[in-house]
């Protein structure tokens, strides 16, 4: 999973710094009591945003998959638990709550996040979104994929005891949102991103 060491790599982008500084101020306007989140936390909410896409595609959030939020939520964040009273409480359960309002806007800077990095190296960026750069074997084409991509897809798509290449069984509500939001991030062409989703058992 994404650490927060790697994460704030990937923050000192300006572009990426003042659109999420945009963002969040917006957002402290409609959820006053998550005024307060840090800057940490607020990213990790944004990064969220996938996962919880994924959750409410079946209209209703479970009891695990809540926990699972809250876990992943946190994971980017110094603090272990999502306390009650505290603002990324308040920010979580607001954004949940208007998911359709802010999702579009949170991919925009998930984009920013996910290819300031890649696209620094033309050459790397430009053979990574090419047919020929797949092995049309998942487990090589991770080892052979930019890390951080990996990285990043990991957090943003699965549970923090998968790993990219595990084999994972989904509700066809739940895949249809995964191929919306790979769509969303402009990752539908990207070869490792196809066959990700390929090695869905969709149920």
């Amino acid at each position: 999973m994404l650490n927060q060491k790697e994460l704030n790599i990937l923050l000192k982008e300006p572009k990426t710094t003042k659109s999420l500084d945009t963002l969040r101020t917006e957002f402290a306007k409609k959820s006053p009591k998550s005024k307060e989140i840090s800057d940490e936390d607020f990213i990790s909410l944004v990064l969220l945003a996938p996962s919880l896409g994924i959750a409410l595609a079946h209209g209703s959030i479970s009891l695990f998959e809540e926990l699972s939020l809250n876990k992943k939520v946190r994971s980017l964040s110094n603090k272990s638990k999502l306390l009650k009273n505290d603002a990324l409480f308040y920010a979580l359960r607001f954004l949940k709550n208007n998911f359709p309002d802010w999702e579009d806007n949170f991919y925009q800077i998930i984009k920013l996040v996910l290819y300031s990095s890649l696209k620094k190296n033309t050459l790397i960026w430009d053979t990574f979104q090419q047919k020929g750069a797949s092995t049309n074997n998942l487990q090589i084409d991770v080892l052979n994929a930019p890390y951080i991509f990996v990285k990043l897809m990991t957090f943003l798509f699965l549970e923090d005891s998968e790993t990219f290449i595990s084999k994972r069984s989904i509700a066809q509500t739940e895949y249809e949102k995964i191929l919306e939001i790979g769509d969303k991030l402009e990752l539908s062409n990207v070869p490792l991103f196809q066959q990700f989703c390929e090695g869905f058992d969709i149920r």
